[in-house]
């Protein structure tokens, strides 16, 4: 045995198919794309979501929804906050200028005071909104709620 006389096992090597090199070799004619339709032609690209001319999937879903576009959002700030900055700043007045320093809200957003939590101190606030619940707790611990 030498270089000269090697080859692979039997069975283990099958010889490509060689498409498109004349009817005598049977893989002539069509060369295995069958015949006509786009799939037969050179350049065939399928386009995404294409179902071969029937309705696509995304167009036969119904649309739902919708977005509003006066639809105001407010950024929700509880009574305990407002408790905790009254006790770090010892201030009788929190507005927006508080809540910026206190890193609850940024320059743009609008804030709306809820009822959550426990609030004793006699401080005025200063808000886009408010809840019943929360101007109830502001007046009955002797403070005000003031709209912007």
């Amino acid at each position: 045995m030498n270089l000269s006389n090697l080859k692979p096992a039997e069975g283990s090597t099958k010889t490509r198919k060689r498409i498109g090199r004349g009817a005598g070799s049977g893989l002539g004619g069509t060369s295995t794309r069958g015949s006509k339709g786009a799939k037969s032609r050179s350049g065939y690209h399928k386009k995404i979501g294409f179902e071969g001319g029937q309705m696509p999937l995304q167009r036969r879903l119904p649309k739902f929804g919708f977005k509003n576009i006066n639809r105001v959002e407010y950024k929700a700030i509880n009574l305990d906050f407002i408790q905790q900055i009254f006790d770090k700043n010892n201030v009788d007045k929190i507005g927006m200028a508080e809540f910026k320093a206190a890193g609850l809200i940024s320059k743009s957003e609008l804030v709306k005071v809820l009822g959550n939590g426990k609030l004793t101190a006699k401080v005025t606030v200063e808000a886009n909104a408010f809840s019943k619940s929360a101007q109830a707790a502001i007046e009955a611990a002797g403070g005000s709620a003031i709209k912007l």
